[in-house]
């Protein structure tokens, strides 16, 4: 080669050297430009899944939508899952400054000398500010960019802070992100309380959460514990025996966590998801780590959906209903303790006991009862059952104006008391009763108690011909339980924010809506339909309160009941409102609430509710409704309770025996 070819190479040489290095120089300069800046960790708040709790502290469901996360700090991830992480992903991490050199290299041999990826040379460090910061695209920018981030961030940042931040971002397979995430779906645990053969095994998943998930491989994922293990031990974290134990124990693995919601409940979670979203909105309520503490039960919980799913699926054929739902109370808090919306909620979302709205039926009637017993009208006020011909205006139902009812039985019983009526679920006394008191006064005093849904202003109102909820409904009746108190129904009592500062909390407010001894009156009554009535099939071995209810058509069948500390309705139907088999209402809906009920009040006191003042206790003759004679066939007499005003002042004297004339009597002298 002559001189002048070699000066020739010479120059080339150093011009490329020095473009190449301007453009490496110019690169990092663009990147370093383009690099966010990792002071926004020190406010960092990352998507984290919003928890909702039942009343009695157990985790119904977590909300999220791509990351279900939960923040923790260090403190409360159990020491023997940060050891095994820094074992596996990063031995040098407390010696490096965000790149470990040694790693590299020791990764590079061992992939050459296995002739595949077995090991990645990225500190946690590095890893961090990937997951964090870029994407995952392997190109040399993306790896440059790691590099300077991971630099800049060991800079700035204590290693407890980084592995904090680490342990709470990291991915461990099934939407779970983050230690405290994953300890509850592979162990239903919090993370503080892993185990070292747990730790190990979350550990072993980082490098492939998929691959190494237990509940899809679990030889796969025995074996990456073990190799956990063994760099535990190879790094003097653990000794050998503790290793031993850890890769020879028994795990405890929680599949039913992988669902979105929890196991129970879910018309009900669905119905606080809306009321958050409707509040704080969906990006809040699905990142924003919301802790939400509900009224749930969970005992009760499980005993209303034993109950719904084993009589629709053993009953539900025979009665010809598809469908059923109950809600549950505590009329003294208003906090819905139950909540049942249907069958199958994988089937249907759509929640009948809030969404849906059906006639009440004959359960209506209460509201009609009660606006007798404000006008003071008594008990044992007599009403005539008999065929008769209501003049109403005309409308959808009674389009010419006028109406002739019947009975459930197609049958009239003549004088009746109003106890009888109500406790028999007459219709027609219960009309009359409707049009003595007015029909504004039978809409005022369901207004009142919580039913907020349109009411017809006709007298069809009295048997149930407006359309209203089960969570109306059931709240309502809880007013007569609650000696004439109103607290409104509620879900939620307290949501706090991801650092536990209370965002709000439930204050319960009281407001009388009803005299006391009105509601005790109506108590009174309605305990005579468990006693006597239709709801016989519903008595519960304690003091209880109830009415049946069902349409004429036979669409609905309703039974809402209660005793002082809960009140429960249910409904049975169909979604295509077809007609069921007309005896459900006294043959399925008592024995329902009577099933929930004795599972729901396991343990609870037996309360009794307030005795009616005011009523005395007389024995009438229906005939004439006057005090009965001594002449009065026995089946007119009757005790009934009456207020003072309105107690006969005379005896009835139509049964009296005419004696007769003194001249007709024939005269015997010689008689004794």
């Amino acid at each position: 080669m002559k001189k002048g070819q070699k000066i020739s190479l010479t120059k080339f040489f150093f011009i490329g050297f020095f473009v190449g290095l301007a453009i490496v120089a110019g690169l990092t300069l663009q990147l370093l430009l383009q690099l966010p800046n990792v002071n926004t960790l020190t406010s960092y708040s990352p998507s984290e899944s919003t928890i909702i709790f039942s009343a009695d502290g157990k985790m119904l469901a977590r909300l999220h939508r791509e990351e279900n996360r939960q923040v923790i700090p260090l403190s409360k991830i159990s020491p023997e899952l940060q050891k095994a992480v820094v074992a596996t992903e990063d031995p040098h991490f407390y010696k490096h400054h965000g790149l470990d050199f040694s790693g590299i290299l020791r990764a590079t041999v061992k992939n050459l000398l296995y002739g595949r990826f077995v090991e990645g040379g990225s500190t946690i460090t590095q890893q961090l500010a990937r997951n964090l910061f870029l994407t995952r695209q392997k190109k040399i920018t993306r790896k440059l960019a790691e590099v300077i981030l991971a630099l800049e961030i060991e800079y700035r940042y204590t290693k407890e802070e980084i592995l904090e931040l680490y342990l709470n971002q990291v991915y461990l397979g099934h939407n779970a992100y983050g230690v405290e995430s994953a300890a509850n779906l592979y162990f239903d645990k919090h993370a503080v309380n892993l185990n070292l053969a747990e730790s190990a095994m979350l550990a072993g998943l980082i490098r492939g959460p998929e691959i190494y998930s237990p509940y899809r491989d679990f030889s796969a994922a025995k074996r990456r514990q073990v190799f956990v293990l063994n760099r535990l031990l190879e790094n003097q974290l653990v000794d050998e025996r503790s290793a031993r134990l850890a890769a020879v124990a028994t795990l405890d693995f929680s599949p039913q966590n992988l669902k979105r919601h929890g196991e129970i409940a879910p018309y009900f979670i669905s119905q606080v998801l809306k009321e958050l979203i409707d509040k704080y909105g969906s990006e809040k309520v699905y990142h924003g780590g919301l802790r939400v503490f509900t009224t749930l039960d969970t005992e009760m919980q499980i005993a209303a959906e034993d109950t719904i799913t084993r009589f629709v699926s053993q009953e539900g054929q025979r009665y010809k209903f598809s469908q059923a739902a109950l809600l549950s109370l505590d009329p003294r808090t208003g906090y819905i303790k139950a909540m049942v919306g249907g069958v199958d909620f994988n089937e249907s979302k759509f929640n009948r006991a809030v969404q849906a709205k059906r006639q009440p039926g004959s359960s209506f009637k209460p509201f009609v009862y009660t606006a007798a017993m404000e006008q003071e009208i008594s008990p044992g006020a007599i009403l005539n059952d008999s065929l008769t011909i209501f003049e109403v205006y005309p409308n959808k139902w009674n389009p010419k104006g006028t109406w002739e009812p019947k009975n459930f039985t197609g049958k009239f019983q003549g004088p009746v008391t109003l106890r009888t009526a109500f406790e028999k679920s007459l219709n027609i006394p219960a009309i009359k009763l409707m049009e003595r008191v007015g029909i504004p006064s039978a809409i005022n005093v369901a207004r009142r108690l919580g039913i907020t849904s349109y009411l017809e202003p006709a007298l069809a109102l009295s048997l149930g011909v407006s359309e209203v909820s089960l969570l109306e409904m059931t709240s309502a009746y809880g007013v007569l339980a609650n000696d004439g108190i109103r607290v409104e129904p509620v879900s939620i009592v307290k949501i706090e924010d991801h650092n536990g500062v209370i965002l709000e909390k439930h204050t319960i407010t009281e407001k009388r809506v009803l005299d006391s001894n009105i509601a005790a009156v109506m108590d009174d009554l309605m305990q005579g339909v468990l006693t006597r009535g239709t709801g016989v099939r519903g008595q519960i071995g304690r003091p209880a309160a109830a009415k049946t209810g069902t349409t004429q058509d036979f669409k609905d069948a309703w039974f809402i009941g209660f005793v002082p500390q809960l009140a429960t309705g249910v409904w049975v139907g169909n979604d295509d409102n077809s007609p069921m088999k007309g005896v459900a209402e006294v043959a399925v809906c008592p024995r329902i609430w009577k099933d929930y009920n004795q599972k729901a009040l396991v343990g609870k006191p037996v309360l009794t509710f307030s005795k009616p003042e005011g009523l005395v206790e007389v024995e009438i003759c229906l005939t004439s409704n006057k005090l009965a004679g001594k002449d009065c066939p026995k089946e007119t007499h009757r005790w009934v309770s009456l207020w003072k005003k309105d107690v006969p002042k005379e005896t009835c004297n139509i049964h009296k025996k005419e004696e007769a004339p003194i001249d007709d009597i024939e005269f015997n002298p010689f008689s004794d």
